[in-house]
């Protein structure tokens, strides 16, 4: 830890700092509670993502017979992604993306070759595509915002516990310093006007006893 320098400068440099300092805590602080909050709310989300997950996949039994078939076979490597689509949004200064939608490439098939499922087996692959990028989406909302609040977490550590009480400890310490010294100071002026007023006492008895001896 650097000396610090036992001067008003200093002194006012570190109130400057205290002010700043404790100006700035509550902000940081108020960054982390939004921040916990909105974790809090996307894990829901999540959780609830996984379940409707799960139902869907359960919808999807019936299919899992015509799942080995030829005909089934075919369609997965139709199903290609064209674009994914997401917004963004700022929560307590972090952008997060927020899922919109999935566009699929547009799908050439002979309706008269296929049987008459293929068009909802093909729905039912683009649907779990979805379900699986917004699943992502949301895994990776909790992730920039657990990274932001371990971030403003050390940053709040940072002000508590070590820049607002150093900065109140050196304030202590330079006053009682400043005070220290400002005490010497009119001790030495006592000093000093005492032998002053002493000298200018003993000239006139000088001069009188210099008459005397005349």
């Amino acid at each position: 830890m650097a000396k610090i320098k036992l001067t008003k400068t200093e002194l006012k440099r570190q109130r400057d700092d205290l002010k700043r300092f404790t100006r700035f805590l509550p902000t940081l602080q108020l960054k982390k509670q939004q921040l916990q909050m909105e974790i809090l709310r996307v894990s829901e989300e999540f959780n609830q993502h996984l379940r409707e997950e799960e139902e869907y996949n359960q919808k999807l039994e019936p299919w899992i017979h015509l799942m080995s078939s030829e005909e089934f076979q075919m369609i997965p490597p139709l199903v290609e992604v064209e674009s994914i689509a997401t917004e963004t949004r700022n929560i307590a200064g972090v952008d997060i993306p927020v899922f919109d939608h999935v566009r699929f490439k547009e799908v050439q098939y002979d309706l008269f070759s296929t049987p008459a499922w293929f068009d909802e087996g093909l729905l039912a692959v683009q649907k779990r595509i979805m379900l699986q990028v917004r699943g992502r989406v949301l895994q990776l909302q909790m992730s920039l915002l657990r990274e932001e609040l371990r971030t403003t977490t050390q940053r709040v550590n940072l002000f508590e516990k070590v820049k607002i009480p150093a900065a109140k400890e050196n304030i202590r310490t330079i006053r009682i310093y400043l005070g220290d010294q400002e005490t010497a100071a009119v001790g030495r002026a006592k000093i000093a006007k005492s032998k002053l007023t002493g000298t200018a006492d003993e000239t006139p008895s000088a001069q009188k006893m210099e008459a005397v001896e005349q």
